[in-house]
Formats: C-alpha cells, structure tokens, sequence
C-alpha cells in the first residue's frame, strides 16, 4: 500500500527541539562530507595556504559545498511541505525596537565596504565572494532561521526560547571550524559573535516580516567582510587591523545588542498578539 504524504513526514511533524538540533548536526555532516569530497576532486584548484586566493579556489572550496547545502535544505523543504511557511509572511509580528538590528547589520556592511582595498581584489574573485554570500545567506538562513525556528514554534515554545534556540545552534555550527584546524581562540570569539548575529537575524526576521531580509543580510555581511579582512570566521578576531574602525565599534555594539536581545524578545506564535502589526 502507497503510504500518504502526511505519512511519509509525520516524524518531522511531531515538533521537538532534539529534532531541530537533529537536522542541524545531518546538515553540518552532508556539508562537510560533500566538502571533503570536492576537495579531493578539485584539490589542484583549491589553495590550502590561502582558500581566498583566487576564484577558482574560493568556487571549489567555499562555494560549491555550501550551494550543494542550500539545495539539499530546500529539497528537504519541500519534501515535508515547510516552503510556503519558512518563505511566507511571519506568523508573528514584530516591535520597533527591533528594527535596531538589521540596521546594525547594515552599518556593519556599509563600514566593510568602505574599509575594503578593492585593488587587492579582481573581478573574478569578488564575482565568486558575492555568489558565495548567496549561497551563504540561503542555506544557513534557511537551516536556522527557517527549519529550526518552524521546528521549535510548532514544539509550542515561546519567541524568546525560539530566538535563543536557534541563535545556539546556528552558532555551535560553526565550531565544525576546529576541523579545519582553526584556533580554539578564533572558533571561540566566532561563537559569541555568530550567537549575537544569529539573534540580529531573527529580529530582522520578525520585524520585516519575511526570511528573506536575513537571507539578504547574510548574503551581503560575509562576502563584504571576507573583502575586508581577507577571511572569514577570523575577522571576528581581526577587525581592529585590516578593517575599518567604525566596523569594529559596529561589531561590537552588534554584539551586546544581540545579547541583551535575549531579555527583551516577547510573544509566541498562537497568541491573541501574535497577529498585531509592528508596534512600539
């Protein structure tokens, strides 16, 4: 007998939290094995001194496994039904206040850009950063801001526990970085900034009404912070030097505003409030 699609998905509709860490830690392996595929493919293409180095290197090391990610997370979306809620209108509004954090977000890019040495950089490399922030910005918005926080809301729990939640996650997955043989200093500093920032990308989220404003936000903060810094994760820990000081200063008022995000976030999806615009 055909089993039916409710059928087929109803482990993932029986919402629990170990579910959405569940997800996260089988979308961190997929990437990190499609990574270490490609990079025994394409290891001549790949510059293991400088994976920035040029477009070849960052399109086969940074690009591609991370594209591959985002298609197997919307593939996985639209098997158990989630796209047109992840992608649709927020089903809670958000507060004023909130719109604090994309403009933080927002003065942190406009101080990358024009902290950038653009004549350290060609065509083809910023060509193949900008994609990568794309691809960024969909697969690890779409993992935790739209499949873990649709996980966590349908468990019942309040905004609060959603928003810290999955900022937790979001950041703990970057401590798949100490594979890679970063220091535990940077992966460390990553964590606190990465949880701050994934908080940011909530409220942006609530406040704007849509997944999409965070996809764009991530999408355009780390390529324009790689064109800064001249990596990734490590200018968490290096912006006083090759960045400007106005992203520094940005980066950290991001931060304690992502942290005291925590004690002023309110609501939960299904009460009376939850339907209200965008208030004070």
């Amino acid at each position: 007998m055909t089993r039916t699609s409710a059928e087929k998905t109803g482990f993932w509709d029986r919402a629990a939290t170990w579910k959405a860490l569940l997800l996260v830690v089988v979308y961190l392996v997929f990437y990190l094995a499609v990574g270490r595929l490609i990079g025994m493919v394409f290891d001549s293409e790949i510059d293991g001194d400088n994976v920035v180095g040029s477009a070849a290197s960052i399109f086969f090391a940074l690009v591609l496994p991370i594209a591959i990610g985002a298609v197997a997370l919307l593939l996985f979306a639209i098997k158990v039904g989630w796209l047109r809620a992840i992608f649709g209108p927020q089903p809670i509004g958000g507060r004023r206040w909130m719109w604090i954090a994309p403009l933080l977000v927002l003065a942190a890019i406009v101080a990358h850009v024009a902290g950038t040495d653009w004549d350290a950089w060609n065509g083809q490399e910023i060509v193949a950063l900008a994609f990568l922030g794309l691809c960024v910005g969909l697969a690890e918005e779409l993992a935790t801001r739209g499949l873990t926080v649709k996980i966590l809301r349908d468990a019942g729990h309040s905004e609060r526990y959603v928003a810290v939640v999955s900022s937790l996650m979001f950041a703990l997955m970057h401590t798949v970085n100490l594979i890679a043989g970063m220091s535990l200093r940077t992966v460390l500093a990553t964590v606190v900034y990465t949880f701050a920032f994934g908080m940011c990308m909530y409220l942006t989220m609530r406040v704007t009404g849509t997944i999409w404003a965070a996809i764009v936000l991530h999408g355009l903060t780390d390529p324009t912070t790689i064109l800064t810094t001249g990596g990734l994760d490590e200018a968490v820990v290096s912006q006083g030097g090759g960045a400007t000081v106005a992203a520094a200063l940005v980066t950290v008022v991001l931060i304690a505003f992502g942290f005291l995000a925590i004690f002023l976030v309110r609501g939960k999806v299904g009460d009376p409030e939850a339907t209200r615009a965008t208030t004070a």
